[in-house]
């Protein structure tokens, strides 16, 4: 082989980071040797990987073809390096990303698993929208996402956890609350507080709805389930949430759960990874734990 580990580790790092100084921050090592070895590179390949735009560094044609495969040699390297130190075969750390929902009902029950039955994975969490959670996962921030609802990029793999449901809710003083049923010509007069736009309950809500009734009156639009929660228990408006976000809420008489037959909105929580990761022994770990989970809760 021509080139080296070392030279593919660097340009993995300023492909993440598009900047050669802070690559050579996280490996730990001098500007000008992590500048040297992407040099190095770029002339044995006989390509431009980088497009350079001032101090930025944006990934060419050649260095798009290249980063998945460097990617790989790279995570196999790992797992020889941990074998021949004799350590555990599930360890080394993994970034997730997850949507709103399943991080606050789920996720830290997985990730106390994983503490306590693996200890050797490290795992890191960020919370985002569905949206981001699926183009974290394609430019290599997230190794494995958790979102609400589908992503059709033939890029990635997709695999369902499980299955929970949306429901239209109000406070439980409005007047649509003391119906056995609300029609769709009521809900079109309505006010409606809903998720931001590229959120996965939002994207499943429209899906239900907008072949229903084109237009709502969508008065406003917030990331944060509780803020939705609080505007819609101490004002007029209409929401969509799901129900594990809702359920403690409507027990307590806080917000009704409204019964309008004509919307379906089942959906599933699901992993996605990059299709080129293959077999990765972490996220199957992770993914094994996880359905064992959901399936001694029932």
């Amino acid at each position: 082989m021509r080139y080296s580990l070392k030279q593919l580790a660097v340009f993995d790092a300023v492909a993440e980071l598009g900047s050669v100084s802070q690559a050579a921050e996280k490996l730990a090592v001098t500007q000008s040797a992590a500048s040297m070895s992407l040099s190095q590179l770029e002339k044995l390949l006989g390509r431009e990987l980088f497009i350079r735009q001032g101090k930025f560094m944006r990934l060419s044609h050649w260095g798009n073809w290249l980063r998945p495969r460097a990617k790989r040699l790279l995570q196999d390297a790992e797992q020889i390096e941990i074998g021949f130190y004799d350590q555990h075969l599930f360890s080394g750390n993994i970034n997730i990303g997850s949507s709103q929902t399943p991080a606050e009902h789920w996720v830290p029950e997985l990730i106390s698993r994983i503490d306590n039955d693996f200890p050797e994975i490290r795992t890191a969490l960020e919370v985002r929208s569905t949206n981001r959670i699926i183009q974290g996962v394609l430019d290599y921030k997230y190794d494995l996402g958790i979102i609400e609802g589908r992503c059709d990029d033939t890029r990635t793999h997709q695999e369902e956890w499980f299955r929970d449901h949306l429901v239209v809710i109000s406070a439980s003083h409005h007047p649509f609350a003391k119906h056995e049923r609300v029609s769709l010509s009521q809900l079109e007069q309505a006010q409606w507080v809903l998720r931001e736009g590229g959120a996965g309950t939002r994207s499943i809500f429209e899906s239900a709805m907008v072949p229903l009734i084109p237009d709502l009156d969508v008065w406003r639009e917030y990331s944060h389930v509780p803020v939705i929660r609080s505007l819609v228990a101490n004002g007029k408006y209409l929401s969509c949430l799901p129900f594990l976000d809702v359920a403690p809420h409507i027990e307590r008489g806080e917000l009704a759960a409204l019964n309008v037959p004509e919307l379906k909105m089942d959906r599933a929580i699901s992993f996605i990874w990059r299709a080129e990761m293959g077999d990765h022994p972490l996220l199957e770990c992770i993914k094994r734990e996880a359905h064992r989970m959901m399936k001694n809760r029932k």
